[in-house]
């Protein structure tokens, strides 16, 4: 399979087949995740709370999402590699926005940059597009605005927000974005949404007519307990694996057992 592209995401959603997503972090989890086939690979300010063990992605810097984006670039050959822009980086001014942009392109390997909001930022999504290089929106529950909206808590349902989020998806679609995450709002919303545009929505906690769904990784593997979303499922238990694996490791080293003399050089 070539290297996914914008064109690819278009392709899917006219063609009506979905499109898969998933986080990833680092050099490892991004040569697996790409040698499991997944269109996309969003390289989150979630690494804020996943991998730093902070309590929201808003600390998270450019330069450390520059640094994890060139990680998993370094590994991947086939996915569309998608760097996520952190706060405050886009929100002072456009010209913050482009160069930023630009930065996880020239310096860090992406194909794409992933940035969160509706009408405010559309002048930052414009200029973005216009200097060649391709936006995936983000609206619903927008992580970096968390403090605004009074914490994690479902978006649009209400007539009045649901009419809101369905006026920015349209913007930012007109605006050039290739495709826009849903997250965090009713299932009825999101297939409204998905229905009005002619970009692929992608879905977290968005229900299944989105055009295609996104994770976190560590979610997925059961590897990241202290929040898990409504919206989770767990497709392995690598936590409890891992923690018996080393208990295993250290439990050998102290009774003698390894190294054997099949690990030992002669």
């Amino acid at each position: 399979m070539a290297r996914a592209t914008i064109q690819h995401f278009r392709d899917k959603k006219q063609k009506g087949q979905k499109l898969t997503l998933i986080t990833a972090y680092d050099y490892t989890f991004g040569r697996i995740v790409d040698e499991a086939g997944f269109d996309g690979i969003l390289v989150g300010d979630s690494l804020a709370m996943v991998v730093q063990g902070l309590d929201n992605t808003l600390p998270v810097t450019m330069d450390e999402m520059l640094y994890h984006t060139r990680l998993v670039s370094r590994a991947v050959e086939k996915s569309m590699v998608i760097g996520d822009m952190p706060f405050m980086s886009y929100q002072v001014s456009v010209e913050d926005a482009v160069r930023n942009a630009a930065r996880f392109i020239k310096e860090s390997g992406a194909q794409a940059v992933k940035i969160e909001g509706g009408s405010e930022i559309i002048p930052q999504v414009k200029a973005i597009v216009r200097a060649e290089i391709p936006v995936m929106a983000h609206i619903g529950l927008t992580p970096q605005a968390i403090y605004r909206m009074g914490g994690y808590k479902v978006q649009g349902r209400t007539e009045e927000a649901g009419k809101i989020l369905i006026e920015d998806a349209k913007k930012l679609e007109d605006a050039g974005a290739f495709s826009i995450v849903l997250e965090a709002m009713p299932s009825a919303l999101a297939a409204q949404i998905t229905a009005s545009l002619s970009i692929a929505t992608i879905g977290i906690g968005a229900g299944a007519d989105c055009d295609g769904q996104i994770l976190v990784l560590h979610d997925v593997l059961g590897l990241f307990e202290r929040f898990v979303p409504k919206f989770v499922k767990k497709y392995a238990g690598l936590k409890t694996e891992t923690l018996n694996a080393l208990k295993q490791y250290k439990e050998e080293v102290e009774t003698g057992i390894f190294p054997s003399t099949k690990e030992s050089f002669q």
